[in-house]
């Protein structure tokens, strides 16, 4: 725990570091060499720095121990953060979009763009792919779907510093000033996209479901390799931060003792976990053979996958 903390936390200020020198680099060349669409990144670069800091302040948290509130500890508090940014960069999105809109609606006067604005663009496109890369491995490190929410959104970024800078290109090629503002518009779109993605991912876990569905197969192979185990159904999986929370009903011989079937749910539990990576807890119903419940409503078996 402590180590998928410092994880959050170093990946959380190195993101916040580069994104607001990048932020701040665009914003101001935006200004002065007079592009909405590098503007529009450096807005977006600034949102970033936001995003940064709520994973900053959920690392803190998603390593707190249980207690009687919350008695599965705060794990879920990483996909509760990946729905806040999806909310911050939806907004980012829809302002820069109806900045652009208005641009090319009311098409007011403007003058080209400074060439210093390409020059920009270029060393935002190479920071945010390092930044995006080392986010993404960092997420996968520490199974945060925090970190690789933010992952994607950088990896947006290096398309839309594309965008800007192939419409920087063709507004200076073309001599057509409008053609900055229409990038903006399409950048904009494509931020917004990215941000209901976001928010659509975080659904899964916050709902109780799993992203990875073949984990049902996973599970079934592995009750089926224990002896004495049999029919397992109502199976049911979770996702608490990288973390899965597996809950089962198998069928054993109605004749074995107490300890006989303690033994086989132990043994399917060892071999679940040699089936899967990240489980948390296991928890294994047993019944006697043919006597589960035909009204049970929750959870899947083998016929329905």
């Amino acid at each position: 725990m402590k180590n998928r903390e410092k994880i959050l936390i170093r990946a959380s200020w190195i993101s916040i570091i580069g994104n607001a020198a990048l932020s701040i680099s665009k914003i101001f060349v935006g200004i002065i060499a007079g592009s909405i669409a590098v503007l529009g990144d450096g807005i977006d670069s600034a949102t970033d720095v936001v995003i940064s800091l709520v994973t900053l302040f959920t690392a803190r948290i998603v390593t707190r121990p249980p207690n009687n509130n919350y008695a599965y500890g705060y794990e879920k508090a990483d996909t509760i953060a990946a729905k806040v940014l999806s909310f911050v960069i939806f907004f980012a999105g829809m302002q820069m979009l109806i900045s652009s809109g208005k641009n090319i609606l009311f098409a007011v006067p403007r003058d080209l763009p400074s060439i210093i604005a390409i020059y920009v663009t270029l060393f935002s496109m190479i920071g945010k792919l390092g930044l995006a890369y080392y986010q993404f491995r960092q997420g996968k490190l520490a199974g945060s779907p925090m970190l690789i929410a933010n992952a994607k959104n950088m990896r947006n970024d290096v398309i839309i510093s594309a965008g800007v800078l192939v419409g920087l290109f063709f507004t200076f090629y073309l001599d057509m000033p409008i053609l900055d503002s229409i990038t903006g518009l399409l950048i904009s779109l494509y931020i917004i996209r990215s941000a209901i993605n976001i928010f659509m991912e975080s659904n899964v876990a916050l709902m109780d479901g799993v992203k990875d569905t073949s984990i049902y197969n996973k599970i079934f192979e592995a009750v089926e390799k224990v002896p004495g185990a049999c029919n397992p159904h109502r199976v049911r999986s979770r996702q608490i931060g990288n973390m899965y929370m597996i809950v089962l009903d198998i069928e054993t011989d109605g004749e074995l003792t107490l300890n006989e079937a303690h033994e086989i749910a132990d043994n399917v539990e060892v071999s679940i976990k040699q089936n899967i990576e990240n489980v948390y807890d296991i928890v294994v119903h047993i019944e006697p053979i043919g006597k589960h419940h035909s009204e049970e409503k929750f959870g899947l078996n083998r016929d329905i996958l």
